[in-house]
C-alpha cells in the first residue's frame, strides 16, 4: 500500500523538493503551505506521516499541533535549535522526530521510510 506523506511548508522550493524526492521513491504527497492550509486538508485525508516546518504565517505550529491527534508528525526546519528546545519540540506525543534542513535526500528518505515504518 502506497504510503501519504503531507509536507507542511511556506517555502514553495521546499516543498516541490521535497514533493519530487518523496513521490520519486514510492510516496504519495500533499502540500501545505501552512499549518492553517495543513489543517484543512487533514479533513479529507490521513496521511501516515506530516512533515512540518516550524516557523511559518497563520496559526503557530505548536498550536497546530495541538489539534492533529492521530497523525505522526516530524518536523523539517532550518531552525537551529538547542538540545533542552528541541527536547520541549518532541515533547507532543505525536511528534517522532525532527529532521533538519538542509538535509542529505538519503538521510532524508531514510528517515521517512523508518517513521512511516515501510
Amino acid at each position: 500500500m502506497v504510503k501519504t506523506i503531507m509536507v507542511v511548508d511556506d517555502e514553495e522550493d521546499n516543498r516541490t523538493t521535497v514533493k519530487a524526492v518523496l513521490e520519486k521513491n514510492g510516496y504519495e504527497v500533499i502540500t501545505a503551505n501552512t499549518a492553517d492550509d495543513c489543517l484543512e486538508k487533514l479533513k479529507q485525508t490521513k496521511p501516515s506521516l506530516i512533515l512540518m516546518d516550524i516557523m511559518m504565517p497563520g496559526t503557530p505550529v505548536k498550536e497546530a499541533i495541538k489539534l492533529i491527534k492521530e497523525t505522526k508528525i516530524a518536523y523539517l526546519s532550518v531552525v537551529r535549535v538547542g538540545e533542552a528546545e528541541k527536547e520541549e519540540l518532541l515533547k507532543a506525543p505525536n511528534i517522532v522526530g525532527f529532521i533538519q534542513k538542509p538535509f542529505d535526500i538519503n538521510d532524508l528518505l531514510e528517515k521517512v521510510k523508518k517513521l512511516v515504518g515501510d
